[in-house]
């Protein structure tokens, strides 16, 4: 199996400031990392992390808020982003609406605090309300900063951005050729999350370089879900003679956007958002979820779906029932799994994994 060396979140923070780039501590989900790179700030995605003790964080939050959030405030209250110059929440959801509230009306924090109001489902007045959302950050970061980058700086970011999407969706389009593990493939498609694009993009392309023309011998699954942690869940994927062939993780493949057509910057990176897969946090329809998943199973071969849900997510949630009975017509297994990002895997959860994956290799032979 091929390996790639991965710096750690520290180690790229550590780089960055001795460049003399500015911090941005972003949570979950939707954002545009190409207008806080014109700003010369380097985005740092905090997506919990896993396996914090979030005793400080349950005195502002409710029992049934998600590991994710909980996480997230936690560290927040640790201070392990004190690091951070600034501190960025997309209100992808009510949770992740509350913990902005919290930052805004409770917490007072000492970072520069900036809120993303994202809108729901794909239509041009959406285009149009984030273009202004965009513009109001704009605004923002420009007095935060002391500059103001050019519209030609704008979309130089952007169309990194979008090269770096055209290659990952290539990727996953031919995973089935990649010498990588599951656990191999989703550590570098998630150092994303905080590697430059250039540092990022020559990765990508490094796998590129090794992709063969023979086929992992593996029955593919397709996951879906927030994302995937604990990380060893990969582990057993593969120990059963499985492989993640796909995914609809909002950590990865709901980002990968395609390209904008608009001139305008703010409009082109909002029409990048907008009209990207379709989420749950997006309000997209039953028909667009099922349609999306059909088509990763058709594209990757795999044999079933694994819902892969944190615990007290409403808006995965909320689309389960109905799409769990759209594939079923559709002859599609699935699975649904419900996790919490800072426990480990339970035995009952590795023993459904397996049986699970067990059916899904019987029915392929």
């Amino acid at each position: 199996m091929l390996h790639i060396d991965i710096p750690s979140r520290k180690e790229v923070i550590e780089k960055a400031k001795s460049e003399g780039k500015k911090i941005a501590a972003i949570y979950p989900i939707h954002y545009p990392r190409e207008l806080f790179r014109s700003f010369n700030i380097q985005p740092i995605e905090v997506w919990g992390p896993p396996k914090t003790d979030t005793k400080k964080a349950n005195a502002h939050l409710q029992s049934y808020i998600c590991s994710v959030v909980q996480s997230g405030l936690a560290f927040y209250l640790e201070k392990q982003l004190d690091i951070a110059d600034i501190i960025a929440v997309p209100h992808s959801c009510d949770s992740l609406q509350g913990l902005g509230s919290i930052f805004k009306d409770f917490i007072n924090p000492k970072h520069e605090l900036i809120t993303i109001y994202l809108p729901r489902e794909k239509n041009k007045e959406n285009v149009e309300f984030l273009s202004n959302e965009l513009k109001r950050i704009y605004k923002q970061l420009s007095e935060f900063c002391g500059f103001s980058p050019s519209s030609e700086k704008l979309m130089e970011e952007i169309k990194k951005e979008e090269e770096i999407d055209e290659i990952v969706d290539k990727l996953y389009r031919i995973r089935e050729n990649l010498p990588l593990s599951s656990r191999g493939f989703y550590a570098i498609l998630r150092s994303r999350e905080y590697l430059s694009p250039d540092e990022f993009k020559s990765k990508l392309e490094y796998i590129l370089l090794h992709a063969s023309k023979g086929r992992l011998k593996k029955t593919g699954v397709v996951f879906s879900g927030l994302l995937p942690e604990p990380m060893e869940i990969f582990d057993i994927i593969d120990e059963m003679d499985c492989f993640v062939a796909m995914d609809d993780m909002a950590c990865c493949m709901r980002r990968v956007y395609g390209k904008g057509n608009s001139d305008d910057p703010f409009e082109r990176m909002a029409e990048r958002i907008v009209n990207g897969p379709p989420d749950p946090t997006k309000g997209n329809s039953f028909n667009e979820r099922f349609g999306f998943l059909k088509s990763l199973i058709e594209i990757s071969g795999a044999k079933g779906i694994v819902f892969y849900n944190v615990k007290f997510c409403e808006p995965e949630y909320f689309y389960h029932p109905i799409l769990k009975e759209k594939l079923s017509k559709a002859g599609i297994k699935s699975l649904i799994i419900e996790t919490d990002i800072n426990e480990p895997i339970s035995q009952q959860t590795i023993t459904r994994i397996k049986a699970f994956t067990e059916m899904l290799r019987e029915n392929e032979q």
